[in-house]
C-alpha cells in the first residue's frame, strides 16, 4: 500500500510563496504520475498541476505562470512551487499518486493565504 505524504503548507500573505512536497514510497516512483489537487471550503476538489512519470507538466489555468511542478526521482518526491499567492489559493492541497490507473491520496496540507 502506498500513502503519499504532503508537507509544506502554512499561512502566507498574499504575494508570498510556498513550496509543497509530496513524498511517495511503496511503488516504483519513476512509474508514478503525480497530481496536486486542492479543495476549498464548500467547493469541489480541483486539479492544480500534475506531472507525468516522464516529467511532463500540466497546469490549471488558475495557477499557470505562478506555479511550477517538478520531481526529484532520487528523493521520491514531487514539488509544487507556488508564487504570487492569492487569497483564492486558500485550500487543502492533496497529492495524488497514480500507479497502474489506481489513485493513492495523501491526507492533505492546508494552505491559507491572507489578504
Amino acid at each position: 500500500q502506498m500513502q503519499p505524504e504532503e508537507s509544506g503548507g502554512g499561512l502566507v500573505q498574499a504575494g508570498g510563496s510556498l513550496r509543497l512536497s509530496c513524498a511517495a514510497s511503496g511503488r516504483p516512483f519513476t512509474s508514478l504520475a503525480i497530481g496536486w489537487y486542492r479543495q476549498a471550503a464548500g467547493k469541489q476538489r480541483e486539479l492544480v498541476a500534475s506531472i507525468s512519470s516522464r516529467g511532463s507538466p500540466i497546469y490549471a489555468d488558475s495557477v499557470k505562470g505562478r506555479s511550477t511542478i517538478s520531481r526529484d526521482n532520487a528523493k521520491n518526491t514531487v514539488y509544487l512551487q507556488m508564487n504570487s499567492l492569492k487569497p483564492e489559493d486558500t485550500a487543502v492541497y492533496y497529492c495524488d499518486a497514480r500507479w497502474l490507473n489506481i489513485d493513492y491520496w495523501g491526507q492533505g496540507t492546508q494552505v491559507t493565504v491572507s489578504s
